[in-house]
């Protein structure tokens, strides 16, 4: 069995990889994980060995989506973070048998640097984004590179692309953060409608990005609530405590209550109800027949459960105008967007409507949800993917020839 180095560079990546490394581990191989971004999670989650230990940085690894992001991983120090992991790599690679990378150019180069045969997923590009994938320099020539064993990516139009620009065979064999929803069994109690809202989770922006949610919600419930029964359910993490939710939403006129009956915790106001869920994020992405979403692989997993998004756009480092923009052409038609000044009353309002109006959509268009289920598997693809890579990188492993 062989020996495996897992390499990412993001929250999402390191989902991915900690489900690749997962499925290689039940096919009998050692794993151990080097987050480039991030304290890695995911990885413990699993307990896959984490080398070194993370830091967790404001930008989230996102600084590049603006130029006030790329001047603060500056000065937090984030740039001298990386390089110093980079050439901890370069020290440590020699004893493992295939580097399997869940990234960007950033993995692309520290893995090619080491000399050691790579597997990559490439989860950051997409020929989705411009019809003809154009990878930053070098990448072309590192995925060339014979040191470069299996490529694959995150949909099927981008292997395409990729194995007639590179002249060697890229695999599309699905999307291994879809799987993380597989043992979701549980659904939350029936209402006529259900709205999931997905603030993120990086701090500080998910704080940012609930008051923005909140505002959007309580004029969808002035327009519709009373006349409808929508449920609202938050998917909030852990590390935002009740306290600091209370401090939070306050300054909106919000009021943090305990639900006698369910003991679960609910931001009210006025006629709008708010059910606030931790460790419920699968059951609300399944439950839920329209998502609000300022998030980056959770909108992807939504759209892998056919389920309609709904973006608000805010201040960043992630969810901005340019990393929608950019979220939209990748997952297609069934993202929505309201046009307008990030956090105006006028786009608060515009987004409202569009989210009754998708409501309404929902309920009487069949074709819309045949459209989604189009798109699901169009975009994303089936569940089952770490499996399927995990399989992939084993045989190459297991090769009498290599």
């Amino acid at each position: 069995m062989g020996n495996i180095l897992l390499l990412s560079n993001g929250h999402g990546e390191d989902l991915s990889g900690a489900l690749i490394g997962k499925a290689l581990r039940s096919l009998g191989h050692q794993v151990e994980a080097l987050p480039l971004v991030g304290a890695g999670t995911s990885y413990s989650k699993e307990k896959i060995k984490i080398l070194y230990k993370g830091k967790e940085f404001s930008t989230g690894g996102l600084g590049y989506t603006s130029i006030k992001g790329r001047l603060k991983e500056i000065f937090q120090g984030q740039i001298i973070y990386l390089i110093n992991r980079i050439l901890r790599l370069m020290t440590i690679s020699k004893k493992y048998d295939l580097l399997v990378i869940i990234g960007d150019i950033v993995p692309i180069f520290a893995s090619w640097l080491t000399t050691r045969p790579v597997a990559a997923y490439i989860v950051a590009y997409s020929s989705h984004y411009e019809g003809q994938l154009n990878l930053p320099w070098p990448c072309k020539e590192f995925l060339q590179s014979k040191r470069f064993e299996r490529i694959y990516t995150r949909d099927a139009l981008t292997a395409e692309d990729l194995s007639k620009q590179l002249k060697r065979n890229v695999m599309f064999l699905g999307n291994p953060f879809m799987d993380a929803l597989e043992k979701t069994n549980t659904r939350l109690p029936k209402c006529s409608f259900r709205i999931g809202l997905i603030p993120g989770s990086r701090f500080p922006e998910i704080e940012k990005n609930l008051l923005l949610m909140l505002s959007v919600v309580k004029i969808l419930a002035d327009e519709m609530l009373i006349h409808e029964e929508v449920s609202l359910d938050l998917a909030l993490v852990n590390t935002l405590s009740d306290s600091n939710l209370h401090r939070l939403v306050n300054c909106l006129g919000w009021r943090v209550e305990k639900n006698i009956n369910t003991q679960s915790t609910e931001l009210i106001k006025g006629n709008c109800t708010v059910s606030v869920r931790r460790e419920s994020f699968g059951q609300i992405l399944h439950s839920s027949d329209l998502v609000l979403a300022m998030a980056g692989t959770a909108t992807e997993q939504a759209i892998g459960l056919a389920k309609p998004v709904l973006q608000i756009i805010g201040e960043g480092p992630q969810f901005t105008f340019r990393f929608a923009d950019a979220q939209r052409r990748l997952l297609g038609p069934t993202v929505f967007c309201a046009n307008g000044k990030p956090g105006s009353t006028k786009t608060l309002e515009e987004t409202a409507q569009m989210a009754t109006s998708l409501l309404k959509r929902i309920k009487s268009d069949v074709n819309f949800q045949n459209e989604c289920n189009l798109q699901a598997i169009h975009r994303i693809g089936k569940s089952g993917g770490s499996k399927r890579i995990a399989e992939s990188i084993s045989n190459y492993l297991l090769k009498p020839s290599r």
